[in-house]
């Protein structure tokens, strides 16, 4: 059986069985959170167990590396459309030790591009947009330097209140394990602090 007709199966006993009912919520976070954190599989299941969090808890966002690579991309607009739109109130960026955006070379993975059957022209025409693929396709030295700049991509926002509390984290892919790297109340007058994170 392929994937999609695995998850269609389940989706169909899902659905009849009516086990959707006690994940209802409203689209609107519980702890006034939004979250950006990696794609890594590892985290799925894991970080919500690490951090308490249940479903309707908080908005999740997630990338390769847990990174806002520029001020205007989507990243950066969820961020805000959840802050503006959704009720958000806080701001954390959680990256994990042990990411593969810490391996990433723009040279191999150009090199899997072609691989698969993506010819030169097609990254010249690129390349000549004014792309830089090798910055794009690079990933970072250091997981928490790369949590210190999103978190400064995201506070330094021209849309974003400055007095909005963006907390920057690590969390460890097998134990749990959350180290603070950005203490988002350290910006913010403490009769300002809303209900929501703890440490």
């Amino acid at each position: 059986m392929s994937v999609m007709k695995e998850i269609l199966a389940h989706n169909e006993m899902f659905t009849a069985e009516k086990r959707y009912e006690v994940f209802t919520t409203t689209k609107f976070p519980n702890k006034k959170l939004v979250i950006l954190t990696c794609m890594d599989t590892r985290l799925l299941e894991l970080l919500p167990q690490a951090l308490g969090l249940k479903n309707g808890d908080v908005k999740l966002i997630k990338n390769a590396g847990a990174i806002v690579s520029h001020p205007f991309d989507s990243v950066m607009r969820s961020i805000l459309v959840a802050f503006y739109e959704l009720n958000a109130e806080e701001i954390c960026v959680i990256g994990h030790h042990e990411c593969g955006m810490g391996s990433l070379q723009a040279e191999g993975f150009l090199e899997k591009t072609k691989q698969q059957g993506i010819p030169n022209e097609q990254i010249n025409t690129l390349l000549n947009a004014g792309i830089d693929l090798k910055t794009w396709l690079t990933g970072f030295d250091c997981v928490k330097e790369s949590v210190q700049s999103s978190v400064e991509v995201i506070q330094s926002h021209p849309l974003l209140p400055n007095d909005v509390p963006v907390h920057g984290m690590v969390i460890h892919p097998k134990t749990g394990k959350i180290d603070v790297i950005v203490n988002g109340y350290g910006n913010v007058d403490e009769s300002q602090r809303v209900e929501g994170m703890r440490y």
